[in-house]
């Protein structure tokens, strides 16, 4: 899997919970060409994560022939860990009997219009706001996904 070279270690350790968690990582599949805007999905009746990472170097702006730590491939690493953050965190969810984790207590964040954008195409896929919120907001929080895991699937 190719977008494990844009993760760091607190990412893999992510991953390290989604499989004891019982569900797989999969990458570029058939869904990620829905739309190129799509960086990732979480599929919980086959219980999947899946890593679209050839739609975030797309996104990205990736230059392979760079260093993976260059300036350049930054947005790259970003995106993919967000990705990864974001479906973990509907993992998460699925183990709460599908309801937000409420990890996050009390907590507001404004979105910037591109997140914002994001936020409703990613509700017009899973009808649910509230979860999408929150999985937008823990995207840049790895240490809380990590403790939504634990706390509902292990």
């Amino acid at each position: 899997m190719e977008f494990i070279i844009f993760l760091g270690s607190l990412d893999k350790q992510i991953i390290d919970l989604v499989i004891r968690a019982k569900y797989s990582i999969e990458e570029n599949k058939a869904i990620c060409l829905i739309d190129k805007k799509f960086v990732g999905f979480f599929n919980k009746n086959d219980k999947k994560i899946i890593i679209c990472t050839e739609n975030i170097k797309k996104i990205a702006g990736y230059n392979n022939k760079k260093n993976i730590n260059s300036d350049q491939n930054h947005k790259t690493r970003l995106f993919v860990r967000r990705a990864l953050r974001h479906e973990a965190t509907h993992l998460a969810q699925a183990c709460n009997n599908g309801n937000p984790t409420g990890i996050l207590k009390d907590y507001q964040k404004k979105f910037n219009s591109s997140k914002l954008k994001a936020l409703e195409s990613s509700f017009k896929i899973s009808g649910n706001l509230l979860k999408e919120y929150e999985a937008y907001i823990l995207e840049d929080k790895p240490r809380k996904v990590k403790e939504a895991i634990k706390k509902y699937c292990l």
